[in-house]
């Protein structure tokens, strides 16, 4: 596992994300945002207040997984009415959309000419690793990016891991995005356990080592990644990980986790897919 990549702390994420906003600090931003935006910050500045001797803790390790958990302060009753929900909701939607996943998995082999189904590992709660499902919407060599991207689109994939106007993206994948039909495998994630489906974005270990610092780490990972989360039905078209709002709009979700996000999270979700987001 490489070292710990130190980044800047809150009051410099803060600045950025009025920069990216084009406005001085001094100036007001959206209200949500700011909530969003404000209640990672306090956390983030006092650890920026106190000098910070950091120790590499191997993601994965018994000692990471134990840290994580010291960290999940979400009540027992919350828990569990959230797995329920989870089985549930992903059950039906499991067995109302088996054909039409039949019918669409052939499609998808047909104009591909590869496996229906694309896996990639990702890391989940507490530092454990699962291989995340998707419908597959890329040529089959979409892991060769330097194939595919000019050098400008190579930089910004390497530090966002996505692109606009993506050339490995097949037209029938780019009608199967369109609808949110890639993500209904993730479904069987569920039932298994190894996601929600609301919860921050499950990523990559390169992604978590890049972009989060130890302690934001272990708060991120104390909770289970989802289908869905904040920074999907917030700012996602705007919010980067560069710019360190992606970062906070993902620990937000994590530090005030309830029943009532949640809900907000889900009907949300349902706004975003009619606007094709």
């Amino acid at each position: 596992m490489s070292g710990i990549v130190r980044r800047g702390g809150g009051a410099d994420r803060l600045g950025r994300i009025m920069e990216e906003k084009g406005q001085p600090i001094s100036r007001s931003v959206d209200a949500e945002e700011l909530v969003a935006e404000g209640s990672c910050l306090v956390s983030l500045i006092a650890a920026d207040a106190v000098p910070e001797d950091e120790v590499e803790v191997q993601v994965g390790s018994r000692e990471f997984a134990e840290a994580c958990r010291s960290l999940d302060h979400r009540s027992f009753g919350y828990k569990v009415t959230k797995r329920v929900f989870d089985i549930l909701f992903s059950g039906v939607v499991v067995v109302v959309g088996f054909l039409p996943c039949a019918l669409l998995s052939i499609a998808i082999a047909v104009d591909t000419k590869g496996s229906p189904i694309y896996t990639q590992t990702r890391i989940g709660k507490n530092g454990k690793t699962f291989r995340i499902k998707k419908f597959r919407t890329m040529v089959v060599d979409s892991d060769d990016v330097e194939k595919y991207f000019s050098e400008d689109q190579l930089k910004l994939w390497k530090r966002e891991r996505k692109v606009d106007n993506d050339p490995r993206i097949t037209p029938l994948g780019q009608l199967i995005r369109a609808a949110s039909l890639d993500e209904l495998p993730q479904f069987i994630d569920v039932l298994f356990g190894h996601i929600s489906i609301i919860g921050p974005r499950a990523i990559t270990v390169d992604e978590l080592n890049q972009h989060f610092t130890l302690d934001e780490r272990k708060m991120l990972l104390s909770v289970a990644p989802g289908i869905t989360g904040w920074w999907q039905v917030t700012d996602r078209n705007r919010a980067t990980w560069m710019g360190g709002s992606r970062q906070m709009l993902e620990l937000f979700y994590v530090q005030n986790a309830s029943l009532s996000l949640d809900a907000r999270v889900f009907f949300r979700t349902f706004k975003a897919m009619r606007r094709g987001q």
